[in-house]
């Protein structure tokens, strides 16, 4: 039997709760988020500076929302007020819950996931999620008026850029040098020496290589080895925890994933519904997991989309029910499934940030 291990924000909720959160407690919060993720992306995915990982953007943001009024009970109730499910993950969480062990992983914070848990019914104990506890620190007026100060200096900023071929610092520009070392003085030097600081230490947001961590853990609980995972992710946050599952020849796939996503997975799923996961959840549990390999030999190409697709599904034994809510997709929103390979990942990348985009918002789909 396989085990399902599936990120939250793009999966299975619409939402970027940290960006919203900062774009309606922080003035030009949005504009604010973008800049701090994008920082994120680069100390991660260019510099890979030690000790850093993918989604340390939620510690990074947290004083700035606690100087803009940001409480445990604010955040959880915003939570609740602004959660959007994507369409079909209602029916889809229980259905596969019912087939296979399912673990939540994300990188959001508790609260969030607390609500994401208190609409669809799913079990707490199998979510991993980023915890903290904002009113366990003070924050005095001089440190508030600072922090106010640095989120209007960060606004102020350019978006950082940097070629696709970069490596490292020296293959940015002299501007884009210069704002890397800005943003080092503001989160590395300035705010750890401020009493609010303590919470860049205190937090550790569960990405990158802790969702690598927490696959192994959730392992632990259900006996099941790697290869008996199907991980379901979508952003840079998620790079490890699907290379851990493909090394290991689990199924790992990016769904309606940004390019970091889609380069670290072996499949590529672009789709208006979650209801296709179910789908391949209910193939794995009838055929094994070799069978999204037998999938694509059943077509004979590297993707697949359309109604043979769905045919083939039942052929290898997927009942209708978990298929019929696909039928009723059209156009954009009808499901894609990729092999990736050297020689369409970037078509693949283009259709799946496009649809990424389109369900999810623009300024969400941006994100890393």
């Amino acid at each position: 039997m396989p085990q399902l291990n599936i990120d939250c924000e793009g999966p299975i909720t619409q939402n970027d709760n940290a960006y919203e959160l900062c774009d309606a407690m922080i003035p030009e919060g949005g504009n604010f988020f973008a800049r701090v993720s994008k920082y994120d992306d680069y100390l991660a995915d260019i510099e890979k500076r030690q000790g850093y990982k993918a989604g340390d953007t939620l510690k990074l943001v947290l004083p700035f929302l606690m100087a803009c009024g940001a409480t445990n009970k604010k955040m959880e109730e915003f939570s609740e007020k602004t959660l959007m499910l994507l369409p079909g993950a209602s029916d889809m969480l229980p259905k596969v819950a019912g087939l296979m062990p399912t673990f939540i992983i994300s990188t959001s914070y508790c609260p969030y996931l607390q609500a994401v848990c208190k609409v669809t019914g799913f079990p707490g104990d199998h979510v991993y999620c980023t915890s903290l506890d904002l009113d366990q620190y003070e924050l005095t007026e001089q440190e508030q008026n600072r922090l106010e100060e640095l989120a209007s200096e960060v606004v102020g900023q350019p978006l950082l850029y940097w070629p696709e071929e970069a490596e490292n610092i020296r293959d940015l520009s002299n501007e884009n040098q210069a704002l890397v070392s800005r943003m080092d003085d503001i989160f590395w030097e300035e705010i750890p020496k401020m009493g609010i600081g303590k919470m860049l230490s205190d937090v550790n947001p569960v990405g990158g290589f802790e969702k690598a961590r927490a696959v192994e853990d959730s392992l632990k609980k259900t006996g099941l080895t790697l290869s008996e995972v199907l991980y379901v992710g979508d952003s840079i946050t998620d790079v490890q925890a699907l290379e851990l599952v493909k090394n290991a020849e689990g199924v790992a796939i990016s769904f309606n994933g940004n390019r970091y996503s889609i380069k670290a997975a072996k499949w590529a799923c672009v789709c208006g519904s979650t209801a296709i996961i179910g789908a391949i959840a209910r193939l794995l549990t009838s055929n094994g997991m070799e069978a999204m390999d037998e999938l694509m030999a059943y077509m004979d190409i590297d993707q697949a989309k359309g109604a043979d697709f769905l045919d083939a599904f039942v052929s290898m034994g997927v009942e209708p029910a978990f298929l019929e809510p696909l039928r009723l997709l059209s156009g954009e929103d009808a499901p894609r499934l990729f092999l990736v390979n050297s020689s369409n990942i970037s078509d693949v990348i283009k259709d799946s940030e496009y649809m990424r985009k389109n369900v999810r918002g623009l300024s969400v789909g941006e994100l890393g």
